[in-house]
């Protein structure tokens, strides 16, 4: 007889439409006064507020991927086809880097600030050429290669004090962890679903996993154990999920397979 398929710890059912009308998005990100931010395929950067309301803000001309608050409050877009840009309040934007030293960045994908200042980034490089690395750019601008070559380099986390940086390896279905004082890296969790996405930390230091090929949310322990949190067998209320983040006790989920970012409560 197969194999049962395994039950979610949250069943899809506590899952809601939190805003729609959004052009496929790629990611979301929080500002300080609980508005969520987000990216189109068509460029486009939205602003959504408490009430699921969705404004668009501006126009990068491309398609957005992460995007991350600055401590200065500007929000940083990656945008794969330009770099990073950043984007202020009222829809301007200019482009932050294309470069981190030397580096020609192939695909900006995800970025997130540290408590310093410092902008971590991914690029992911081309898929299967194993072009992917880590960067990091000083809150004066000046970026550098952490680490790399790796696989897809996507979706990042890191811990409350800063000292441990989580990373996806979505060709491989794996997550890299990075000791941020001592440079060194490790496989931290292996076959985490199929094309595993985006990371979130909540607000306990619990880590989470969206993968996008599965349609479904893994949680992952400290000892790098993982199981599966939600999966959505009809692909709506997780259709194709990228990025994720955790407020005011619920999950947020960008879904690239719609228009939509839905939430479940904790």
């Amino acid at each position: 007889m197969p194999t049962p398929p395994l039950s979610p710890l949250l069943p899809i059912e506590r899952f809601e439409v939190f805003a729609t009308g959004l052009d496929h998005p790629e990611c979301l990100a929080f500002d300080r006064a609980g508005f969520v931010w987000a990216g189109g395929e068509a460029g486009q950067v939205y602003r959504i507020d408490p009430a699921g309301k969705v404004e668009q803000v501006a126009s990068l001309g491309t398609f957005n991927a992460g995007v991350a608050w600055s401590p200065g409050d500007e929000l940083f877009v990656c945008n794969p086809a330009k770099g990073v840009v950043r984007v202020r309040r009222d829809g301007s934007h200019v482009l932050f880097a294309s470069h981190a030293g030397d580096h020609k960045i192939i695909c900006a994908n995800f970025g997130l600030f540290d408590s310093a200042g410092n902008y971590w980034v991914t690029d992911s490089g081309q898929w299967m050429k194993q072009n992917g690395f880590l960067l990091r750019f000083t809150p004066d601008g000046r970026g550098e290669i952490v680490a790399g070559p790796f696989g897809y380099a996507n979706g990042l986390a890191m811990t409350a004090d800063g000292r441990t940086i989580y990373m996806v390896e979505s060709n491989t279905n794996r997550v890299w962890r990075f000791d941020t004082a001592t440079g060194k890296y490790e496989v931290f969790a292996e076959h985490v679903g199929r094309m595993p996405d985006g990371l979130a930390l909540d607000p306990a230091g619990n880590l989470y996993c969206s993968c996008y090929a599965s349609d479904d949310i893994h949680s992952i322990a400290r000892d790098g154990t993982h199981e599966l949190f939600a999966r959505d067998p009809w692909a709506i209320m997780l259709s194709r999920p990228t990025n994720l983040a955790f407020h005011d006790g619920m999950i947020y989920v960008a879904n690239l397979g719609r228009y939509t970012i839905t939430r479940a409560k904790l």
